[in-house]
């Protein structure tokens, strides 16, 4: 299945220059979102890990679904103040801006293998906050998963060596 079919591109959203990468047309599409999982389950399965965790909200979309694929816990990964127990937080800079994420303190417990999970691979500032969260608790990230990778944004660059599976990779267009 050519998943770029189902991804809808929005010419200068959210600001002129960019082209919006948006997966609600696959997601809407349950033949297409079922595949898009089960895709990306195929390529970390072998990395045996024992959650995945995915930041709000895209990340659930994602990271949930291949969580009950691969018979694994989900760690949702929320904007700070979010989360009800205990929270370790960190501060990372968004392509228009910066935020703060939150993980449970008592999420993962040390040693355990973790898979983050998002939509979007982009410059790569969420997801390596995600990582620095998981890592704080002492879990091991074995890799990040996207629906989409922007290669030209070189997003991997800052995600310290992970592995990254991407499902659809866009170089520049």
């Amino acid at each position: 299945m050519n998943f770029k079919d189902y991804i809808r591109i929005i010419p200068d959203f959210p600001q002129p220059g960019i082209r919006f990468k948006d997966i609600t047309t696959l997601l809407k599409d349950a033949e297409a979102y079922r595949k898009a999982v089960e895709a990306l389950a195929d390529l970390v399965r072998p990395l045996n890990v024992d959650l995945i965790a995915g930041p709000e909200a895209r990340g659930f979309v994602v990271g949930a679904p291949l969580a009950l694929m691969l018979g694994v816990g989900f760690v949702p990964i929320r904007k700070s103040g979010k989360l009800p127990a205990e929270t370790v937080e960190a501060s990372y800079d968004l392509e228009y801006g910066s935020d703060r994420l939150a993980i449970h303190k008592d999420a993962v417990k040390p040693g355990q293998r973790v898979l983050v999970a998002d939509d979007l691979l982009a410059t790569g500032g969420t997801i390596s906050t995600c990582i620095r969260l998981v890592e704080s608790l002492g879990g091991e990230v074995a890799g990040a998963a996207f629906l989409i990778e922007l290669a030209y944004l070189n997003g991997r660059d800052r995600l310290g060596g992970k592995q990254v599976f991407s499902l659809v990779t866009y170089g520049d267009e």
